[in-house]
């Protein structure tokens, strides 16, 4: 499981990564293994849409399940990456990278101080699984 340091976590599992103001928030690994094979994404939200932290932003499909993606921050929409409805799989490879899903121009930077840093989160799914 790749948990990557300089990233903060939810409990929901998605990600945020913050430069210059501006956060880029996505799924975990963990997430995209718990799913499994990623065959639908649909993001919810659109550029300039004001979001609030536990807004809902996008829902991923698997073969496996269905599950919501969740705002670890609060913000405006400044970009979404159009790609995944094209490459959803893209979420199981590149789950850190290719796969963000939006960028937030974050209205609290307070509100990172209620997410898990790298240890938090891997300690967090270590407890879920037993």
């Amino acid at each position: 499981m790749n948990v990557p340091n300089e990233l903060k976590y939810t409990q929901n599992d998605e990600w945020i990564k913050m430069e210059d103001g501006t956060g880029t928030i996505g799924i975990t690994d963990h997430a995209q293994e718990q799913l499994s094979d990623i065959v639908f994404v649909e993001i919810l939200v659109t550029e300039g849409d004001t979001i609030h932290q536990g807004d809902s932003i996008a829902t991923v499909e698997s073969v496996k399940a269905a599950a919501d993606v969740y705002a670890p921050v609060g913000g405006t929409v400044v970009a979404v990456n159009e790609e995944l409805a094209n490459a959803p799989e893209t979420l199981n490879s590149s789950p850190y990278d290719t796969a963000w899903m939006i960028k937030v121009e974050v209205k609290d930077l307070g509100e990172l101080d209620k997410l898990m840093d790298a240890g938090g989160y891997t300690n967090k799914i270590q407890e879920k699984e037993g």
